[in-house]
């Protein structure tokens, strides 16, 4: 029997882990708790929910829903998990968090070919093909053996990046693409003109909006709760050491200009409906190849996410923007994935270590679960010596996959599931609730293309023996 060995019993392990062995594969599941504790888990139990108990959208019209369709199609154990232990939450799937924990556990616990290792995995035991599934609070040892694979560089320890927002919604009578003093293509960026009094306005409104307080396990300390205001300082301090950037409220807390003199300074722009230099401008730089996202420039921040839509809609030309990402500055360990990862998900060099989860680049409970299922998979067809057959563009997952691997100029930063990561198609529709519609048409038909070019391949997905094993 084949063996492969998978680190961290999160939702992206458990979902490699189910993958594997359901395919007659031998899996060594390591998780370090309750050996050894991590600052933000309270439970031994596998999957365990850290933060909400909501695994978003359970509507079919979502892009949540869409990727629980695919994931659904291709037999997700935590999926099938959260169903047997949902409890009301509206049109979200939200669970009874112990209940979920106890049954993804037992399931594991059960599965005659998965030996379930409670003790931490070091880079010294690695032994044939590993899946490293650690997430966002990996152990020291794999974060710095991580490093050293990548390059220090290309791993982040804090995830400190700006809100993104749908193309599609910009009012192009106001935004104007534009580099300074035109170096560049005109549309490498995005310009949204301020005058003298929006710009005021903003700067009071981000100065008093709401903040996220930081939690303890963030700041490096191990005690419940939030970080007391004299730890914050440092912090930031921290933060800004590994990811170079500061909080735009911070920014202008240091007095009402600070922003036009430095991250919106308007120089070399000129607004072609007035002829003339804004007072100041706030710059969109795309967050795909196929220019269907954008990012605000240098607006990381701890807004509260109601307040920073409230906030960045007060930025000319944003008044009807789409938020897919809102800003964020926490600890979350990641890798540059387009510079670090194959297709295959494999450490670049190094083919016989794959990477999953929140690691990768994707962010959230339900995009870690379903890249580990798609880990699990890829590795039993590298078992197989056979080529895996990669997700359609079309497909949710086959949109996070292109999010992955876009390696166009940009500063790279997880990401949800969201519309914007879908390809819009040859034709450009205008309308928003039927260009959705046409994305669910497209993913649906492309998903079930795929599941047959698996089921052709000898891959056993979600047919009456894989039930039974469930």
């Amino acid at each position: 029997m084949k063996t492969v060995t998978v680190v961290g019993g999160g939702f992206a392990g458990v979902e490699a882990a189910w993958a594997l062995a359901n395919r007659g594969v031998h899996v060594r599941l390591y998780e370090m708790r309750p050996t050894q504790m991590t600052p933000a888990h309270t439970t031994e139990h596998l999957a365990e929910l850290v933060c909400s108990n909501s695994l978003k959208s359970n509507t079919p019209e979502s892009p949540a829903g869409q990727l629980k369709t695919e994931m659904r199609a291709l037999g997700s154990l935590v999926l099938h998990c959260a169903d047997w232990t949902s409890v009301p939450g509206g049109q979200a799937l939200a669970v009874d968090r112990d209940a979920f924990g106890e049954l993804v556990t037992a399931r594991i616990g059960e599965h005659p070919n998965i030996e379930l290792i409670r003790e931490p995995w070091r880079p010294s035991m690695l032994d044939g093909l590993t899946i490293i599934a650690t997430g966002p609070l990996t152990s020291e040892d794999v974060a710095s053996w991580l490093a050293e694979q990548t390059g220090r560089e290309h791993l982040y320890f804090f995830d400190a990046v700006s809100p993104t927002v749908e193309a599609s919604s910009l009012d192009r009578s106001v935004v104007f693409g534009q580099s300074r003093w035109d170096k560049g293509e005109a549309d490498d960026y995005l310009n949204c003109p301020f005058e003298k009094d929006s710009y005021l306005a903003f700067v009071e409104a981000l100065r008093t909006a709401e903040r996220a307080p930081f939690h303890a396990f963030e700041a490096g300390g191990r005690r419940d709760g939030e970080v007391a205001e004299h730890d914050e300082a440092e912090f930031l301090r921290t933060v800004k050491y590994f990811a170079g950037c500061t909080p735009i409220e911070a920014i202008a807390d240091k007095g009402v200009r600070s922003l036009a003199f430095g991250n919106f300074k308007p120089v070399g722009l000129e607004d072609p409906r007035t002829g003339r230099r804004p007072y100041a401008a706030l710059q969109l730089r795309p967050e795909n190849r196929e220019k269907t996202l954008y990012s605000l420039v240098a607006c990381q921040t701890r807004w509260k996410w109601g307040e920073q839509k409230r906030v960045f809609r007060m930025v000319p030309g944003l008044e009807n923007a789409e938020f897919v990402r809102y800003g964020v500055i926490h600890r979350n360990t990641f890798l540059d994935a387009p510079r670090c990862l194959s297709p295959l998900q494999e450490l670049n060099g190094n083919p016989n270590v794959m990477v999953a989860g929140q690691l990768t680049g994707v962010e959230g409970y339900v995009e870690s679960a379903a890249n580990g299922l798609l880990a699990g998979l890829i590795a039993w067809f590298k078992l197989m010596d056979e080529p895996f057959p990669q997700p359609p563009r079309e497909t949710a997952y086959g949109s996070l996959a292109s999010h992955l691997q876009d390696n166009s100029p940009r500063e790279f930063a997880p990401m949800n599931i969201n519309w914007g990561l879908f390809p819009d198609g040859p034709v450009v529709i205008k309308d928003k609730a039927f260009k959705r519609e046409t994305k669910i048409l497209n993913a649906n038909r492309a998903l079930s293309q795929w599941v047959s070019n698996l089921k052709r391949a000898q891959l056993a997905l979600a047919d009456a023996s894989f039930v039974r094993t469930v």
